[in-house]
């Protein structure tokens, strides 16, 4: 059983008798375990979580079989797609980003000795399925993902969980979106009462002339929260959409830090959120334009529909900015449904139950319209109305 306030107190007492001192093991002890007066963390409120004894598990790697999808059980691969080299390779602490704000990120790494490395071979799709079927256990791993310059890649995340309470699972990638080359990432999370906490803390490099689209769909009433550092090279360019839905009694959300570095550079960060008992939203996310990044473009915004009396969004959209020459917006919106459009819909003939009802799915369906590939289009289509529909037959909402 391992407590990670044990651990960290394990690391302060090695490393002050160590004679070498290691970079990776003073930067998460200089941060320490988040708390409530931690920046990234203080909506979050996960004290709790890192005085919880969970189950540890042995790491081995094992010859892989061949599927259509990158499986990942429990923290080891499992398969992979033919013409996607995947394999496991010891972790490089000059591979690790020391400027990453997340402390969480320095633990996964310092957990995981060897990291999981999917190298991705010209233009390609790949579906990278998480199972997780333990409760009450700690589960790490970092992923590398290589890409190749001037080609495009998609990659598409899902989640399954079985018996997965009471577990974190601390996971995340590490990318260098290579020059001249373009990844999707699209990530489907649902998770529920049976699933893990999840914290995924990733860094992102997005080098010259390159191009990251990052969408995440984000349904449940489990902890969770994703971290995102993403800096961004000359005429680099990223763009973010998040929709999360969330019910019951439950914090999770974004927390990101996005860096324009070159000249040029130019983001896009957009979140819709629907809120419905008494969870709380977080979207915490700074933009940061720095004295080299002139002629930047940026936008960001957060949008919020609130279900219920007792909901509560955090949405701090913030911009910190060092030169003159550049287009920058931001903003945030949070209420309850439009009232004017209830009113036009029910004059139509339509009860006030179907109104809301295609209101809030016209809303959600903004950002999962934007998705390019019709296949996952329509897999998040159906697991959010699944969810919705699921959620609201209970409450009585529809």
């Amino acid at each position: 059983m391992m407590k990670l306030t044990d651990l960290q107190n394990k690391l302060q007492n090695e490393f002050q008798i160590a004679e070498s001192k290691s970079e990776l093991v003073e930067k998460f002890l200089d941060l320490g375990l988040p708390n409530k007066k931690s920046e990234a963390y203080r909506y979050a409120n996960m004290d709790k979580l890192f005085d919880q004894e969970f189950e540890t598990l042995e790491y081995n790697a094992k010859e892989l079989a061949y599927s259509d999808k990158i499986l990942i059980v429990n923290g080891e691969v499992i398969s992979m797609p033919k013409g996607i080299r995947v394999y496991y390779a010891n972790t490089d602490e000059q591979n690790i980003n020391l400027e990453h704000y997340d402390p969480l990120y320095f633990l996964g790494h310092l957990l995981s000795k060897k990291s999981i490395i999917i190298e991705i071979d010209g233009d390609s799709e790949v579906d990278i399925l998480h199972r997780i079927t333990k409760a009450s256990t700690l589960i790490h791993y970092r992923i590398v993902i290589k890409t190749q310059v001037n080609k495009h890649a998609s990659i598409y995340e899902h989640f399954e969980f079985d018996n997965a309470h009471e577990s974190l699972l601390l996971y995340g990638y590490d990318v260098d979106v290579q020059k001249d080359s373009t990844l999707t990432f699209v990530k489907n999370q649902h998770s529920d009462e049976d699933a893990p906490t999840i914290i995924a803390s990733h860094d992102i490099k997005v080098e010259k002339q390159a191009s990251l689209t990052l969408q995440s769909f984000d349904f449940g009433n489990a902890p969770a929260l994703q971290l995102f550092n993403i800096v961004l090279e000359e005429h680099a360019h990223v763009d973010m959409g998040q929709l999360l839905y969330l019910w019951g009694n439950v914090k999770r959300g974004t927390i990101s830090k996005i860096i324009h570095r070159g000249e040029s550079s130019h983001s896009v960060q957009e979140a819709k959120n629907i809120l419905e008992g008494s969870a709380r939203g977080i979207f915490d996310a700074i933009i940061k334009v720095e004295h080299s990044a002139k002629y930047t473009k940026t936008q960001q915004n957060s949008k919020t529909i609130l279900l219920g009396e007792a909901t509560y969004m955090v949405a701090k959209p913030q911009l910190e900015i060092y030169i003159d020459e550049l287009e920058a917006s931001h903003g945030s919106t949070i209420g309850q449904l439009d009232i004017e459009q209830l009113f036009y819909l029910r004059s139509r003939g339509i009860t006030e139950v179907e109104a809301r009802k295609l209101l809030i799915v016209a809303f959600a369906n903004k950002l999962i319209g934007t998705i390019r590939d019709k296949r996952q289009e329509e897999l998040i289509n159906q697991n959010f109305e699944k969810a919705f529909y699921a959620q609201n037959q209970k409450t009585n909402l529809l």
